[in-house]
């Protein structure tokens, strides 16, 4: 297996500048001289690593999808159970919106209203952790722990939908979130039902 290289030292002063600057401004709002000036680079250096100021946001979004994919990858290895699987994914995924709330802002506000987002490498990350989920719905279903008449693209959507709305309010208006709680709740609903 290949040895990552590490980032040149301005190229991590400059994303760290970048995010920084995202706890208290929108992406928008913040310039590239901005940036450079926070990093305490020159603005060339910018362009010398991003494209551009959304190719910046994009690779800062891949390095925060690479870590949180393999926490979760990791995580799952210590059951075989596809419930416990996907009660894993529900709580880390809660766990890191919240207490990462400049990329849950980011991911959940910024850039799903731009198309090109869709075509970046940040975006291939969220589709991985989408088939991670869609493979484990598959294998509890061939396991007998989900139902044959679910249908695992509606369960994934759930879930998906599930981890944001339970968050999002508080991710928004800087509120705290009990995630345990909350998880046990949205996997309590999911997996057992809300009949009584």
């Amino acid at each position: 297996m290949a040895k990552q290289r590490t980032p040149p030292p301005g190229q991590i002063k400059i994303k760290k500048a970048f995010l920084e600057l995202m706890k208290t401004k929108d992406f928008h709002s913040i310039t590239t001289a901005v940036i450079a000036n926070q990093a305490g680079v020159t603005e060339g250096l910018i362009y010398k690593y991003f494209r551009d100021k959304k190719d910046l946001l994009y690779q800062v979004l891949e390095d925060y999808f690479n870590a949180f994919q393999e926490t979760i990858e990791t995580k799952i290895q210590s059951t075989d159970s596809s419930i416990e699987k996907l009660k894993i994914i529900i709580a880390t995924s809660l766990a890191s919106y919240t207490g990462n709330r400049v990329f849950a802002r980011i991911l959940l506000l910024e850039v799903r209203s731009a198309p090109e987002y869709f075509h970046c490498s940040a975006y291939r990350m969220v589709q991985r952790y989408a088939r991670t989920i869609l493979d484990i719905i598959r294998q509890g279903i061939n396991n007998n722990e989900i139902s044959r008449e679910v249908d695992p693209k509606v369960l994934r959507k759930v879930i998906l939908g599930a981890i944001e709305h339970a968050c999002l309010g508080e991710i928004l208006f800087n509120r705290d979130i009990d995630t345990e709680t909350v998880s046990d709740n949205v996997c309590h609903i999911i997996f057992k039902g809300a009949q009584s």
